[in-house]
């Protein structure tokens, strides 16, 4: 990084590494066998439509059909930290709009990024973020959500478009053959990118991390394939935990108390690398590429700093140095508010990648927006950053018309 001004947006051909779909209600049950229709049901309370897993309704999503959403944007003042006036996440949502066919379809998505100078996005799905944490009780049920979803978004999405945008089917690993399966079920299909959630999962027999060895069967499946690993914040599942600091009156994410915000902070992604990293997963398969999405990046600093600590008092622990894994496997699309610099300082130049997280309200109106936010770089740091270094984890060539230096992207893929 430099003090140099930002290079201008037109020298940096933009891969997003953080856009969203909104689904409709038939993502999840279109392709859901008979047996489960009664655990996943859209329901009428008063006026508003929410969903129902279980029996239970869940107010994460506010309105789970995506018929009307917030404004792209909208909640950009509380992110910026801007916010002057104290207002709500519900106020400064001000009046929602009609979902547009960019947000739903493939085509129109496309016309979007041409009109916001974008040539390649990442493309995660919304409602998948409450499936796993509303379901976890019946880890069969989980998975056949989440096929059901991934066939709905390859009916609709298909999962590689026009080679521009590359769609993150999700993989559940609550039962480990059936997460072989699904995996091989997307590779078939054309994906180049996979989804999971950072958090333990149950199984049959309990909660624990998918990190354990008895989760190599597939990672050694996803190594093979050379697909990368997006873990994207979801749903939290330290919810429970929270709770019994503090009892909610709602689950709805737009009115949780700042005691919650400072709380469950981004704690999950932190300990999903922890756990890839401590029980071994990214020293067995150190071929592996992990991407946090959404996760901001003010967690790395901690995480190294106890990982560089605990490894001076227990070395034994560690097959190699935890940081130096960390740094060779795992990539970090910070917050669009966020430190770009700090993340090259902890990571890499070449480990750290744009997201705006559009067409969300805690995005950005436009993701060249981000300009406003950035700190000075030089062009051939802003062409990383914006783009080349997404391209680097899904190995693709670089746009960068200098190219890459000699054995750069050897040693990214390494």
């Amino acid at each position: 990084m430099t003090s140099q001004q930002p290079a201008p947006i037109e020298s940096a051909p933009i891969f997003d590494a953080d856009q969203h779909m909104y689904e409709t209600p038939e993502a999840l049950t279109r392709y859901l066998p008979e047996q489960y229709r009664r655990d996943v049901q859209f329901v009428q309370v008063g006026r508003r439509t929410r969903i129902a897993i279980l029996g239970k309704i869940t107010e994460f999503i506010p309105n789970p059909t995506f018929e009307r959403v917030a404004a792209p944007g909208a909640h950009e003042k509380f992110y910026a930290g801007t916010n002057t006036e104290g207002k709500s996440l519900r106020e400064l949502t001000g009046e929602p709009m009609n979902s547009i066919p960019a947000f739903r379809e493939p085509g129109p998505r496309i016309e979007s990024l041409d009109a916001q100078g974008v040539t390649e996005a990442f493309v995660y799905p919304t409602l998948a973020n409450l499936v796993e944490h509303s379901a976890a009780e019946e880890p069969r049920l989980v998975v056949a959500m989440i096929h059901a979803l991934n066939r709905w978004m390859l009916d609709t999405w298909g999962y590689t478009h026009q080679d521009r945008l590359f769609m993150t089917p999700v993989i559940s690993l609550a039962l480990v053959e059936e997460a072989q399966r699904e995996l091989q079920y997307v590779l078939d299909n054309g994906a180049k990118a996979i989804l999971i959630k950072p958090a333990p999962v149950k199984g049959l027999y309990g909660w624990r991390s998918p990190a354990l060895p008895e989760f190599d069967p597939f990672w050694r499946d996803v190594q093979d394939a050379n697909i990368p690993v997006f873990l994207h914040a979801s749903q939290p599942p330290l919810d429970e935990y929270v709770s019994r600091w503090e009892p909610p009156t709602t689950n709805n994410f737009m009115e949780m108390s700042a005691f919650r915000w400072v709380v469950l902070g981004h704690r999950e992604i932190s300990d999903m690398i922890a756990s890839l990293i401590c029980h071994g997963t990214l020293t067995r398969f150190p071929k592996l590429r992990v991407a946090s999405i959404e996760n901001g990046s003010a967690w790395i600093r901690g995480l190294i700093e106890d990982l560089e600590g605990f490894y001076k008092k227990m070395p034994q622990a560690f097959a190699e140095h935890p940081v130096e894994v960390m740094r060779r496997n795992c990539w970090v699309s910070p917050f669009w508010e966020g430190s770009v610099a700090e993340v090259v300082e902890w990571l890499g130049w070449d480990k750290v990648m744009f997201g705006s997280d559009y067409p969300h309200p805690e995005g950005l109106p436009e993701p060249k927006d981000f300009f406003k936010y950035a700190e000075g770089m030089d062009e051939k740091r802003a062409r990383d950053f914006m783009g080349d270094n997404a391209r680097r984890l899904l190995g693709v060539p670089v746009r960068n018309p200098a190219g890459d230096k000699p054995g750069d992207m050897a040693q990214a893929l390494a």
